[in-house]
């Protein structure tokens, strides 16, 4: 089996270099890596900004967790997930990164104290924390026909230093989500050692499944929880800039924490007025950009589906939601080569599994995202280079 750890991280590096010397030489290749829905081919309404430039957006009003106004629009989108959310417990950001940073510096001292993150999982996180001088020890999600978390493994990542468990769900790259188990050993284990759960929920509105619900789970009542979400997924809408967290749990530990958050806020003031006073239009407009996207993101998770169960050596893992899907697929050679090939060969690109910290080979990771015709010949093109 190949090492899914590189040196450096040359392979990403090589394949960023590679995707990047094409571009420059505008050689067409077909992108099944592309996370930004503007660039997508979707139709947003001609009028979905248009609050953005409205007479309120002129004056400035300092509010350390923003508008009353946008606070009580983000609570009411909660309510349409059937999540009971209170707009005096919601704290506006610019992006659901800065959300993390922020909750960072609530709960955290750097140079010591920790935050569990799950794996596989986006490698933003090994940024996030960093900066922070935060120490992020790894948690595994384990496939057994499903993704699991690995109880052993995140049983064993808890420290005296620990502060809070992160909780992807629906996971990016995985698509999976937690359980109502999973969720309740997670919120037991944090309220047994004083710790907080920060939980991303920003594909929670993209279920495959076209009769599932979107994805969420009751606030628990013993430890403090933190949601996150934004207008970048929720409303295909990342150039706006506005995420937000939800703070629940017991009235005794969500207070001091709210009153801690509010001098953070009021220090950096990030998020614009304009913005804020647009919140309600573009919560509400973006609801038919969300419609797109599920339609695009269910037609093209169904063409990877076709295109895995036609050859028996590939294997789509299962999923439960978000933007991205995983295929296991022979380990003829290491991902670094096959992705590399597949961009060179085919002027295809697409992730390789250990970018995401999957834990052995091999693992290609598809966005849904682009454009279905060019997603089913991109998807074909792997498929063919797989059967080599």
């Amino acid at each position: 089996m190949f090492s899914s750890r590189v040196p450096g991280e040359l392979a990403p590096n090589r394949l960023a270099a590679a995707g990047a010397a094409r571009r420059s030489a505008r050689r067409s290749f077909l992108d099944l890596t592309i996370s930004n829905p503007t660039a997508a081919g979707l139709t947003y309404p001609d009028d979905i900004l248009r609050g953005l430039a409205g007479d309120a957006a002129r004056e400035y009003q300092p509010e350390p967790f923003g508008l009353a106004s946008a606070r009580a629009a983000v609570a009411a989108d909660y309510a349409r997930r059937g999540i009971s959310v209170a707009e005096d417990r919601v704290v506006l950001t610019a992006s659901t990164s800065e959300a993390y940073t922020l909750l960072f510096k609530l709960l955290c001292e750097p140079d010591g104290d920790e935050v569990l993150v799950p794996a596989p999982s986006y490698p933003l996180f090994d940024h996030l924390t960093r900066l922070d001088g935060v120490a992020a020890r790894q948690y595994w999600l384990q496939y057994h026909g499903r993704w699991e978390v690995d109880g052993g493994s995140f049983a064993a990542a808890w420290s005296d230093r620990t502060k809070a468990a992160l909780v992807v769900s629906p996971n990016n790259p995985t698509g999976s989500t937690v359980s109502d188990a999973e969720w309740e050993t997670i919120a037991r284990h944090c309220a047994q050692r004083g710790a907080a759960m920060i939980v991303d929920e920003v594909f929670a509105d993209y279920p495959f499944d076209a009769d599932a619900a979107p994805a969420g789970h009751p606030s628990p009542s013993a430890c403090l929880v933190f949601r996150l979400g934004g207008l970048s997924k929720s409303a295909g809408l990342p150039q706006v800039k506005l995420g937000w967290i939800a703070v629940d749990g017991p009235d005794g530990l969500v207070a001091p924490a709210l009153e801690r958050l509010e001098l953070i806020c009021d220090t950096y003031l990030s998020v614009s007025t304009p913005v804020q006073v647009a919140a309600p239009a573009l919560i509400e407009r973006g609801a038919e950009v969300r419609r797109q996207i599920r339609e695009r993101i269910r037609t093209n998770f169904a063409t990877l589906d076709a295109a895995a169960a036609a050859d028996p050596s590939v294997e789509r893992l299962a999923a439960d939601g978000g933007w991205s899907a995983v295929l296991r697929v022979p380990a003829r050679e290491s991902e670094e080569a096959l992705v590399l090939a597949l961009l060179e060969e085919r002027d295809t690109l697409v992730h390789p599994g250990f970018f995401f910290d999957f834990p052995h080979e091999a693992f290609l990771v598809f966005s849904l995202l682009p454009p279905p015709g060019e997603f089913s010949e991109g998807t074909s093109r792997v498929m063919e280079h797989l059967r080599g």
